[in-house]
Formats: structure tokens, sequence, C-alpha cells
């Protein structure tokens, strides 16, 4: 039996075989849900001084406030840590710390916010229903235990998922070139490339822009508004705050002595962290070119090889050159092209060589709008990988700090949904159109 048949086949099982497949998964979901959900509870009920990131971040606008210079440690009241955001976010965040109300507070409204991205999410090709919403939530509070560490430590990474969850609400329209779709993706990639501002290492996302189902023309030019809103904000704080923005570069570099530095030889759980980690095991920890060259290809073996020869799979009918060939797929394969993007984007956001444990949250955001077209197998794997066993490594007390568990659920989950997307590009160039084949049918 050849590939395609099988892949047809796979993706279109019986009426007794899907009652019986709905039931195990439904009772799986359940069983992840309630894993998830007790975890949260179980670190609410803790009496522990969690927030440390909301009172760093309130406490450097109440100090950009009085005159002082947030970005040396000392003039921040109640913490060692340092503030990491361009000078332009000292008066942008500065309603949301007015009156401690966020820093007595945010696990409430970090919790609303997380419900929020859950809404906000695209559908691909569809209407969103109860189940896409509910699994979309499940990922987004429990992907890779992101919202957890979110939560515990108040960082503003909810923020830069809330925003990425608009932006690709944005972006993910039905390809129409009437002026208000196209006003509408301009407004996506303008966001996306904002959020991008708030931690400048992630900016690589923004090209996986260019896979969206467009002309060339429209994504180069949704390519350069997300650009300039990845710019402005930083031009904004050369301009407006050059004092500021000279101590936020001493800040970041670890050009301040005496106080905690963003670097990236911070421990992280990264591709980067694990590239060090084998050099330091060979016994050349000095090495620094070799570090970044083993990150390197760390990067294209797990991420960015398969997800090119993916893309190559996909277009190999085509004739004409590889860009023309490109271009004319995804124009022809609109639904296919807006979840390889977003396969694109969780991949560079993957790559990042300063990956925190909190910074999962938003790669479980582009995860979201995926899991809810994967297979019955493909789904419960992403479920029992990405969500409950990073759970159950949390609720058994186990250190995730520093280690690889995140990086490796999420990598597992990245080629699930890269080779679920790939068989179904092998059923969609036989004439099979899997778009409403990918989902659970019947759950």
């Amino acid at each position: 039996m050849s590939d395609i048949t099988e892949t047809a086949r796979w993706t279109e099982p019986s009426a007794d075989i899907t009652g019986k497949r709905n039931v195990w998964l439904a009772s799986l979901i359940a069983l992840v849900a309630f894993l998830v959900f007790a975890n949260l509870a179980n670190d609410a009920a803790l009496d522990t001084r969690y927030g440390w990131d909301v009172r760093v971040n309130c406490a450097a606008v109440d100090a950009h406030a009085d005159g002082l210079d947030p970005y040396f440690v000392k003039n921040l009241k109640g913490t060692k840590l340092s503030y990491p955001y361009l000078p332009v976010t000292l008066d942008a965040f500065r309603p949301l710390c007015a009156g401690g109300f966020l820093v007595h507070h945010h696990r409430g409204v970090f919790l609303i916010l997380a419900m929020l991205c859950s809404l906000l999410l695209p559908g691909i090709g569809r209407t969103r229903g109860l189940r896409d919403v509910g699994l979309k939530g499940l990922t987004v509070f429990g992907a890779f235990v992101g919202f957890e560490w979110v939560l515990a430590s108040g960082n503003f990474a909810i923020l830069g998922a809330a925003l990425t969850a608009a932006a690709l609400a944005l972006l993910l329209r039905a390809t129409e070139s009437d002026d208000l779709h196209d006003i509408s993706r301009v407004a996506g990639a303008a966001l996306l490339g904002l959020v991008m501002s708030f931690k400048l290492v992630f900016c690589p996302v923004l090209a996986a822009l260019y896979f969206l189902p467009l002309p060339r023309r429209r994504k180069l030019v949704l390519t350069s508004v997300a650009g300039l809103g990845f710019a402005l904000p930083i031009l904004v704080s050369i301009v407006f705050y050059p004092n500021l923005f000279s101590s936020w570069l001493l800040a970041i570099t670890g050009g301040i002595p005496g106080q905690h530095s963003v670097q990236l030889e911070e421990i992280n759980p990264s591709l980067l962290l694990l590239a060090q980690s084998i050099v330091d095991r060979i016994g050349v920890a000095d090495s620094k070119p070799l570090v970044f060259a083993i990150y390197a290809l760390a990067a294209t073996a797990f991420v960015l090889a398969p997800l090119g020869f993916a893309l190559l799979r996909a277009i190999r009918n085509t004739t004409g050159s590889l860009p023309a060939r490109l271009d004319r797929w995804l124009i022809d394969h609109p639904q296919a092209a807006m979840r390889f993007t977003v396969l694109a984007m969780s991949g560079l956001y993957l790559c990042s060589p300063r990956l925190k444990e909190y910074a999962f949250l938003e790669l479980a955001v582009y995860f979201a709008v995926l899991i809810v077209d994967l297979p019955a197998a493909a789904l419960a794997a992403v479920l029992t990988v990405g969500i409950a066993v990073p759970t159950l490594v949390s609720i058994t007390g186990m250190s995730i700090e520093g280690s690889f568990v995140q990086v490796a659920a999420a990598l597992v989950c990245f080629w699930i949904m890269l080779w679920t997307w790939s068989s179904a590009s092998v059923v969609r160039a036989a004439g099979v159109e899997p778009a409403q084949r990918l989902r659970t049918e019947g759950f």
C-alpha cells in the first residue's frame, strides 16, 4: 500500500473506531486538564511569596517616576533583580502599575489574560467551537508549564502572549484581497513586531510572515511593517530616553557591576545552553565559537532542516524556480500555508538562544493554534508529552529550572505537528482535501 493511500485511510476512520476513539481521547483530555489545574491550585495554596518579576517591573516604573535611573538595582525597592525592558516601556507600563493593584493581584489579572488568549486565538479554515476553545485553553494554561512559571514569577510574558494571540487573529484571516483584510493583516504584522521588541532575541520569528498565502509584494510589505513595529520602540527609546537607553545597554550586557544582569550565559532551557553543556563536558568551556557552532548545528538539525525538508516535500511537484514554486504553492493551499506559517514561527521561537522557563507560554500560544487540527494519535501524543509530562514533573517537585524538560517536550511536540502537516500535504497532493480530516472527527 502506498504512503498516500495509507495516509488517506488513516485520516478517514470508520464510525465504530471514531466512537471508541472519542471516548478515550475525551478521557485523556479530562485527565490532562485535571493535572494542569490541580498543579496551578497546588501552587496557589503554597505559602510562598511569588510575583518577583512584577515587583521588579513596577519598582522600576516607580523609580523612573521619582527621577531615578531604574536600570541600577540600587534604585529599585525590595529587589535585587534588574529591569530588562526598553526605556519606553517605563511609561507604557505606568498605568499597569498604578496604585499597586497589579503587584498585589497579578494572579487574577494573569488568569484573565490567559483566558483571553484562548478566546482570541484563531481557527484556521473554520469557525471556532467549544472543543477548539477548550483545547486552546488547555494548551495555553498547561503546555510546557510555561503559564505556571509566568504565574509564579509575575513575568510580563503574559502581555506578550496576549498580544501575540491578537496578532495571530489579525494575520491568519481568509486570503481575500479586500481592503479590510489587508488593513487587519498590516495591524497584525505591526503588533507582532511590537511584541518581538519586548525581548529582542525573538525577532527572527518575523521572517515566518513570508509563508503567508499572499502575493510576494504583499508579504514583503507585511514583513517591512513588522520590522518597523519591532524597531519603533527601540528608536523611541534612543531619541526620547537617550540616557536611560545607555543604562539599558549597560544593564543587559552586564556592564553595571555588582548586580543581576541579563546575558546569554544565564541558565535557561535553550538550545544554546545545550551547546554550552556539551562544550563543558568535553572540557573546553571557554570556547565561545565552538559553543555557537554547536548551537547553530543543533538549531539546524532539530528545527530548521526539518522545516525546510517538509516544505520542499510539499512543493516538489510544482515547476519553475524555487521562489516562484513556493509562492504559487502557498497561494494555492492557503490553509496549509497558514499552518506552516505558525509552525515556522514556533520553530524560530524555539531556536532562540535565550529561552527562559516563562517564555514557553508564548511558544504554547503558537502551538494552541495548531493543536485543534491534529488527528487523534498526534493530539494524544502532544497532550501527553507537551502538557501531562511537564505537569507531572512539576507536581512531583522535581526542579525544571535549568533543565531541558521544557525544551525537550517542545521539540517533540514541534516534530509531531510538523510530521502531521507534512503527511497532510501528501494527502493533498493525491487530490484528497485533508482540511476537515486533520481534526478529530466527532469530538
